[in-house]
């Protein structure tokens, strides 16, 4: 015996138990509610089993999910589905160069006060936004002033100076001029004391007995007589001229002095504007360390401005660079304002890697190179037109995380 005779008389067996067991149930409806009841129940009975047959037979000759036409159908449209979206995606994704590797940047001015004082004002900004040019902070005047005045004493008593050694110069000339007109007689003195000794001489010569020798004598004693006494002169000359130059030394002197008293004005001038501390660049006042009274040590911080001016500074790998060009727009995405969709542009690429600027760069001509992928620092500025997010209108600072994806094609 097969095991498909086996299983039929297993069915027949089954059904003919059922068969059975109605009949015995239709017997007892009968006696309960009449023939005519029994007999339309009976049939009822004979209708359902066989529809209880049919529906047996066709669960047994039903195909498997696999064999059948529908589902083959829609795997092919759901894999068609796929394979257009991914390579959908595919194209729209390369056209995009991304990165987690990038945070707000912008230079950061650090206010420091230039001369040591006590704090007298200090402007209450604190996270605050401030134009350039706006008081933050003043330190006491009163020693820059006494300095000032101090200054401007000294540069008055060289000036003071400066005329006195003037008046002097005009008396050491006015001496010289003195002196030159006294030394004219002794002078004449000499040149007439030496002519008479060469005439009493020559008329010797002529005739022993015309000249007397104390004549000669004498005329020898007038002529050193009068060459000491145009000597003295001349002696008065010199000695005039010498005071005229001592003078003008000393005015050059006093005018040395009233410079370096007009220089520590200036300097003390200086001084006196770097007493009011001012925002050199329009921003937000940060991380203000001192108060009303505070005593600073001149190159001390006070605090720091973040200027208005800030950009993105991004760590794209290497490889991430190729079609990466000056101008590109750029989406970036803030971390604070997820949001919030600002644009850009690309500003610049550094030429080196990030590892190259290090304070020890690596060394990797050791023998246990590994290469790994470097970061390249890519600049991209905020563009706050064509009605754009505008980046000042939120707290945006340096160190924030951000996102930025350049289109590339």
């Amino acid at each position: 015996m097969t095991i498909d005779q086996e299983d039929g008389e297993d069915r027949n067996t089954d059904e003919s138990y059922r068969r059975g067991f109605r009949d015995g149930f239709d017997d007892g409806r009968e006696k309960a509610g009449g023939d005519d009841k029994g007999s339309d129940d009976k049939g009822s009975d004979e209708g359902d089993k066989s529809d209880e047959d049919e529906d047996g037979e066709d669960g047994d000759d039903k195909p498997p999910l696999y064999k059948r036409p529908k589902f083959w159908i829609i795997l092919i449209i759901v894999a068609a589905i796929l394979i257009i979206g991914g390579t959908l995606f595919w194209l729209h994704a390369r056209k995009y160069e991304s990165t987690d590797d990038a945070f707000v940047d912008t230079h950061i001015v650090r206010l420091a006060a230039q001369v040591s004082g006590q704090l007298t004002g200090v402007a209450a900004a604190d996270n605050r936004h401030v134009e350039a040019g706006a008081l933050l902070a003043t330190i006491e005047a009163d020693a820059t002033q006494a300095t000032v005045a101090q200054a401007k004493a000294q540069a008055l008593q060289a000036e003071a100076q400066i005329q006195q050694s003037q008046a002097q110069v005009i008396a050491a000339r006015a001496q010289r001029a003195q002196a030159v007109d006294q030394a004219r007689d002794p002078e004449a003195q000499a040149a007439k004391a030496h002519a008479d000794l060469d005439r009493y001489i020559k008329l010797r010569q002529l005739d022993g007995a015309a000249v007397a020798g104390t004549q000669i004598d004498q005329a020898r004693q007038q002529a050193a007589s009068a060459d000491a006494q145009a000597a003295a002169s001349r002696k008065s000359i010199a000695n005039a001229d010498a005071q005229i130059a001592v003078a003008q030394k000393q005015v050059k002197a006093a005018q040395a002095q009233k410079a370096g008293a007009e220089a520590q004005i200036a300097s003390a001038g200086v001084n006196f504007k770097h007493l009011d501390i001012r925002a050199p660049v329009s921003g937000q006042v940060v991380n203000r360390s001192v108060n009303i009274g505070s005593y600073v040590q001149a190159g001390s911080q006070l605090m720091a401005i973040v200027p208005d001016a800030i950009w993105v500074t991004a760590n794209y790998k290497e490889t991430q660079i190729t079609l990466m060009r000056l101008g590109q727009p750029v989406d970036i995405q803030v971390d604070a304002y997820p949001a919030v969709h600002f644009h850009g542009h690309v500003d610049s690429i550094q030429r080196g890697a990030g590892q190259a600027f290090a304070l020890l760069p690596p060394q990797n001509a050791t023998g246990n190179y590994v290469k790994v992928v470097q970061r390249v620092p890519v600049r991209i500025l905020f563009d706050a037109r064509d009605g754009s997010p505008d980046p000042r209108r939120y707290a945006i600072g340096p160190g924030m995380s951000v996102v930025p994806t350049v289109k590339v094609r």
